[in-house]
């Protein structure tokens, strides 16, 4: 299993598609960029600023429904990727002991941001759907966490990978 750092979201055009990014946070920090759907991109971006919303969220609210009723949110694995579709689980502490719930993997990472727990990927899923990025680590970080230009330059490189993709790579 391999941890990950949350990287942002960015919505693509002309298709107008969000895609939130995943690297490693140690080894090649390849990226993993997952298409998600506008209303996941927004609540983790929401997430991601800190910013409390005035009432909560669909997110917030299964957080908070978790502590009430003794749960923590351990961690998030993104366990699989079938035919361009990813799968992830929400690893649980209860008081019963651990429980696995099946999640999309954009909920997963909404809810992940708002709990503070970890993102993890199987290493399969990595060797699978990672790219590799180069960032110059110096880079200073602009008001929503990412490094300029470092969200452009996955969106270049996903790109290119997209684009170079045919039917028959996914075929088993």
């Amino acid at each position: 299993m391999i941890a990950l750092e949350l990287v942002g979201v960015r919505l693509e055009m002309p298709g107008r598609v969000h895609v939130v990014f995943l690297r490693e946070r140690e080894g090649e920090r390849r990226v993993l960029p997952i298409y998600i759907g506008e209303p996941e991109a927004g609540s983790i971006q929401i997430g991601m600023s800190g910013k409390v919303p005035p009432r909560p969220l669909t997110h917030d609210l299964l957080v908070d429904v978790l502590g009430s009723l003794g749960a923590d949110l351990d961690k998030v694995v993104i366990t699989d990727v079938s035919e361009g579709t990813f799968f992830a689980e929400l690893h649980l502490k209860t008081r019963q002991g651990p429980l696995t719930i099946s999640a999309r993997p954009s909920d997963a990472i909404a809810v992940a941001v708002r709990a503070g727990c970890g993102i993890y990927v199987d290493d399969s899923v990595m060797d699978t759907a990672g790219r590799i990025a180069q960032f110059d680590d110096d880079d200073e970080d602009d008001d929503d966490g990412q490094a300029p230009g470092e969200v452009d330059e996955l969106v270049d490189e996903f790109r290119d990978f997209i684009d170079s993709i045919k039917p028959e790579d996914f075929a088993p």
